[in-house]
């Protein structure tokens, strides 16, 4: 029987691919060092689990497709304290960001349609625009110049009849590439004048290292035809379980479309929706002490990567990832022969293959996505890990 030609092009997660092969390295009893995930260890707010304990309607129904008012309204007060007035019907919550990635995909794609990502990208985005029937036309970037990709050049080169929208991760997802004002109004205005829509992940608003103030894409005036935002609770609340994002827009065509989606899917869990609702609710200080623990995992990472001869890598702005080129010739056969062969009394070390990171064939294969989701002295021990993994792996190869 036939499959899917447009899910067989699709590759399995960096993030997740090798989880089987670590499971059977912890079975034989050996420790690894997780920096393949954005799982954040920081403790989800209490308010969270309140909020889901005091829920006790007498039968648990179905949410409206468009979300709970309590969570809308939440989400509204949100960004409102930041300079933006949203209606109701501006925000569908889903399923994680990942849904809402999803659903913009499908709302706005067809066969043969292009969209523009600089690389290197989250790799998910590439599943979501070719399960839509489109293809990714990317914007390279270099480390060196701190995966910049707000230059009007390079991106109206890759404008063509083919085009329907443009995609960026403000904060960077997995560059830690953060955005000027100047620089993402005007990657607004490239899409307002190629008549493009202009997707904005901003799931990693709140973590940024330079003392930014909180900047959306929404802010801006006279995109509103234009603009679409994804949003999560997942990495902003450490609330990667509740699995609730949303999809914002002020264009009204786009939303009514999507809501199609959302009405086949039905609704987003209610009690999750609920618990999310709450955290909206906390104040902005909640943030300052988990940016400062970031940055200091960054820096530890950071500063322990560039003690290893031959390792590339840049400090990122914002989010909690490193893109870092090893001296080593293939990652993929890098982690597995960390992870079925090699370990340093008893600890080996997990991370995310490069290579599906990039739209442009053979690029990446060399480099890895580490998160620095976990504390910072698990962190050193980790970097130390791969530094002798590096040496003995190149050693035999």
């Amino acid at each position: 029987m036939k499959l899917s030609s447009k899910m067989e092009r699709c590759g399995f997660s960096p993030m997740r691919k090798f989880n089987p092969y670590a499971a059977a390295a912890a079975e034989r009893g050996i420790k690894i060092y997780h920096l393949n995930i954005g799982q954040p260890d920081i403790k989800t707010p209490d308010i969270f689990y309140k909020a889901i304990s005091d829920f006790h309607d007498p039968v648990l129904s179905y949410a409206p497709s468009g979300g709970v008012p309590v969570l809308l309204d939440a989400v509204r007060s949100y960004y409102k304290r930041i300079g933006v007035e949203l209606e109701r019907s501006q925000i569908l919550p889903t399923t994680g960001g990942s849904e809402a990635l999803q659903m913009i995909m499908a709302t706005i794609l067809d066969d043969g349609d292009e969209i523009i990502i600089p690389e290197p990208f989250y790799p998910n985005y590439h599943t979501s625009v070719t399960l839509a029937g489109a293809t990714i036309h990317p914007v390279p970037t270099n480390p060196k110049e701190g995966y910049s990709y707000a230059h009007r050049k390079a991106v109206e080169s890759a404008i063509n009849e083919h085009t329907r929208a443009i995609m960026i991760t403000n904060p960077g997802n997995p560059t830690g590439a953060v955005l000027s004002g100047d620089e993402l109004k005007l990657m607004l205005d490239i899409a307002k004048e190629h008549e493009l829509f202009i997707i904005c992940d901003e799931v990693y608003r709140e973590f940024t290292y330079g003392g930014e103030p909180l900047m959306s894409a929404l802010q801006f005036e006279g995109y509103e035809e234009n603009v679409i935002v994804i949003d999560s609770v997942s990495k902003r609340f450490s609330a990667c379980g509740a699995r609730v994002g949303m999809l914002i827009s002020k264009n009204k065509e786009l939303m009514a479309q999507a809501m199609k989606w959302c009405q086949c899917r039905l609704c987003s869990a209610t009690v999750d929706q609920v618990g999310a609702a709450a955290l909206y609710t906390l104040d902005p200080s909640y943030f300052d002490e988990a940016r400062e623990e970031y940055r200091l995992r960054r820096d530890t990472m950071v500063s322990k990567l560039k003690a290893i001869p031959g390792v590339e890598c840049e400090t990122p702005k914002g989010a909690f990832y490193i893109m870092a080129a090893l001296p080593i010739d293939d990652a993929d056969k890098f982690q597995m022969w960390l992870l079925n062969e090699f370990n340093d009394n008893g600890d080996t070390v997990l991370f995310a293959c490069g290579e599906p990171f990039y739209a442009t064939p053979g690029k990446g294969r060399n480099e890895v996505r580490l998160a620095y989701t976990i504390n910072a002295e698990d962190i050193s021990r980790a970097i130390d890990i791969l530094a002798k993994g590096i040496e003995e792996y190149n050693k035999l190869h």
